[in-house]
Order: C-alpha cells, then sequence, then structure tokens
C-alpha cells in the first residue's frame, strides 16, 4: 500500500472529516546519471561553502532571504510555527461550479482517503453529495513549507484534490505573447472545411490507447548504445501550411481521415489530419557503431543477454484491441494463431517489425508498419 504524503482533518461547515492524501500520479521519466566523459567516475552535487570550497553539512544549512543590502536568516522551524492551522487542517472556504474553474488554474492531482472506517460515512456523504451537484470545495492547506490553493472534488466514487495556482501566478497570455491573431478574419469556406476536419477527427477519449513514445526510444537508444546498434534519426517536424494552400491542406486532411474505422487510430494521426508520432523517433541521432556508446560499471551486470533494442511494450493495450483478439485468437481447432495486424497496437507493430528486421521502420506510422509487415509475410511465403 502507498504511504500518505499528508493526514489532517477536512471541514466544511461544522463537519469535520479525517483524511488522507495520497500522490495520484507516477513519472516514467527515464532518469540518468552524470558521469566524467571517458570515465565511469559519477559526477555528484555537493552542497559547498562558495568562500572557502569546503562542503557543508545538511544540519548546518539555513535559510536566507536576500533583501539587497544583507540576507535575512530564517530557521526551518520557524516557518513551521508560522503555518496556518499547523499544517494539519484542510477547510473548505465554499463550493463552487466545477466548471467555473478554468483549466489553467490545476496544477497538480491527489487521492483522498478516510483516516479510518468509521469515518467512511462522513466521506461517502461528501462524496456522493459533490458528485451530485458538480460542485468542487475550495480550500487551503500547507502542506511542506507551502500554502496550498486547491479544489475537492467527486471522481470515479472517490474524492480527489487538486492542487489550484494562485491568481497572480496566471500568466496573462496577451502579454506573454506578441504576435496572436486576435480577430484574424477567415472565411466560411475555410471555417465549414475545417469543422469537417474535426467531426472527422472526432473520437472517443481513451488515455489507454495513448502512451509515451519518446520515453520508450530513449530506452531504445540506450540499449543501441549498449549493444553498439546504429539510431535512426527522428525525421524532421512538417513543414507550416502556407496561407495560400490552407483549404487545399484542410481539404486533403479531411479526405485522408475518411479512411475507414479499422484504419484510423487516435495515436498516429494529429488533430491537423498529419502524421503522429513515430514510434521509432529518439532523442538523439546519434548511432553507438563507434564502440563508445556505453561506460562499464564495475560491479554491475544489468541489462546482460538483453539484446532486442525495440522499446518495451506498453502496460496497456486498448481496449477495441483486446475484444478483436478475444474474438479471432483461436482456429477452430484449438490452436493458438497470431493476432491480425489490424488489431495490434503501434507499439506491438513496431516490436514485430524490429524483429523482422523491416528498414526504416522509425519514421513509419501505423499504416506503414502493418503494410511492412504484410510484405515481409508475402515474401516469406513466396520463398
Amino acid at each position: 500500500m502507498a504511504r500518505p504524503v499528508w493526514s489532517g482533518t477536512l471541514t466544511f461547515g461544522l463537519v469535520s472529516l479525517p483524511i488522507q492524501m495520497y500522490t495520484a500520479t507516477d513519472s516514467h521519466t527515464v532518469r540518468f546519471h552524470q558521469l566524467q566523459r571517458g570515465t565511469s567516475d559519477r559526477v555528484r552535487n555537493k552542497r559547498v561553502n562558495e568562500r572557502t570550497g569546503e562542503e557543508v553539512p545538511l544540519d548546518e544549512v539555513v535559510k536566507a532571504y536576500d533583501d539587497g543590502d544583507e540576507y535575512v536568516l530564517v530557521e526551518p522551524q520557524k516557518l513551521d510555527d508560522i503555518a496556518p492551522g499547523r499544517s494539519k487542517a484542510l477547510e473548505i472556504t465554499g463550493f463552487v461550479e466545477l466548471a467555473e474553474v478554468e483549466p489553467v488554474f490545476f496544477d497538480k492531482t491527489y487521492y483522498l482517503g478516510p483516516k479510518g472506517k468509521e469515518y467512511a460515512k462522513v466521506y461517502a456523504l461528501l462524496e456522493k453529495v459533490l458528485e451530485e451537484t458538480g460542485r468542487a470545495g475550495i480550500a487551503t492547506f500547507v502542506m511542506r513549507n507551502h500554502q496550498y490553493l486547491v479544489a475537492v472534488k467527486a471522481e470515479a466514487g472517490l474524492l480527489t484534490l487538486h492542487t489550484l495556482h494562485w491568481a497572480d501566478e496566471i500568466r496573462d497570455p496577451r502579454r506573454e505573447i506578441d504576435d496572436l491573431p486576435g480577430r484574424t478574419k477567415v472565411t466560411d469556406r475555410e471555417l465549414k472545411m475545417a469543422r469537417q476536419l474535426v467531426d472527422t477527427l472526432g473520437m472517443e477519449w481513451r488515455p489507454e490507447e495513448f502512451h509515451d513514445t519518446y520515453q520508450e526510444q530513449v530506452s531504445a537508444l540506450i540499449e543501441a548504445k549498449r549493444t553498439g546498434e546504429a539510431v535512426e534519426k527522428a525525421e524532421p517536424p512538417a513543414e507550416s501550411t502556407n496561407v495560400v494552400d490552407l483549404m487545399d491542406a484542410l481539404r486533403a486532411s479531411v479526405d485522408r481521415a475518411k479512411k475507414p474505422a479499422g484504419k484510423k487510430s487516435a495515436s498516429r494521426k494529429g488533430a491537423s489530419g498529419g502524421k503522429g508520432s513515430a514510434p521509432g523517433k529518439a532523442a538523439s541521432g546519434k548511432g553507438a557503431a563507434d564502440g563508445k556508446g556505453a561506460a562499464k560499471k564495475a560491479s554491475s551486470g544489468a541489462g546482460k543477454g538483453r539484446t532486442d533494442a525495440a522499446p518495451p511494450p506498453p502496460t496497456q493495450i486498448s481496449e477495441a484491441a483486446a475484444k478483436r483478439r478475444s474474438r479471432g485468437g483461436r482456429k477452430a481447432n484449438g490452436t493458438a494463431r497470431p493476432a491480425s495486424l489490424d488489431a495490434l497496437t503501434k507499439a506491438e507493430l513496431y516490436r514485430r517489425a524490429t524483429e523482422a528486421g523491416v528498414p526504416g521502420r522509425s519514421a513509419m506510422n501505423r499504416d506503414d508498419l502493418v503494410a511492412a509487415l504484410r510484405g515481409t509475410s508475402r515474401q516469406r511465403a513466396s520463398s
């Protein structure tokens, strides 16, 4: 079980609910160490006195505010002493219509749970009333020497807490961006065609169908550097649409989006009708064929025996793909048969293309991968 990152008492009116707060999300970013080039020596950050050059122990470090003329020293304990409610109270000031809170205000999400079974009824009552009214409770609380503005809402049968940005933290876009279009005139024909494109590219929100292809390719790059394989460069970004050719681009996008439903995938087409993120794109195009790709660790043999440079498959497959497989995964005699290429996710197609040695696979979209794999199958059958 996860450990709570904060616990305290949520109050609304004269009702009190002891709660615990849990992190709702994880980061799957690949973490790198820093090494000195040409060695396997770790480079570490240290707290160093800039005058003496000596390392300073953590218990000798104090916070200081520079007011321009001198430093004002503040001990960590003093920050705890001035925290409202001693950092253990989350008091709901009032309830607002959830739709009134603009998305730009939302920051991070946490799950809330009751601090004991005896508080389940109060918890369920607040969750149910927020679900039925479509409202969110607005509150402030202190965690780790920071005060947060938050919204408490009902979501999928539980209470969630969303930290919000303060109003003075939201930047004015018209001050930040010099070349906003303003009231640029568009023709009725362009607007009609753009609406048609948006309607044609309409889709259901299925987050499990999307995955971080960049992080997959970082992993593939690391494996390629380790095994000495070359890494293909990512394809350049699409060129900007010329205003003169706008109608042609819109019409071509609509035509492309009107392909049969089995040929379309949200993960391979963007809102403009262009190609989506190719699974073979990597952060660096420089291969490791020169043998300089990996610095050996003296005590670690991790990664040995791993030769497949394809990115790991996603932990979740799309609902639609799973259903297609369950319907057609076996022959009449009960023996297993390979899943149809149309039923595979893009990452699975890329993995098969890697196993088959399909050239240029990193720049292919899903349709290209299916066509290339079918061509490889036909070549094997004829030989």
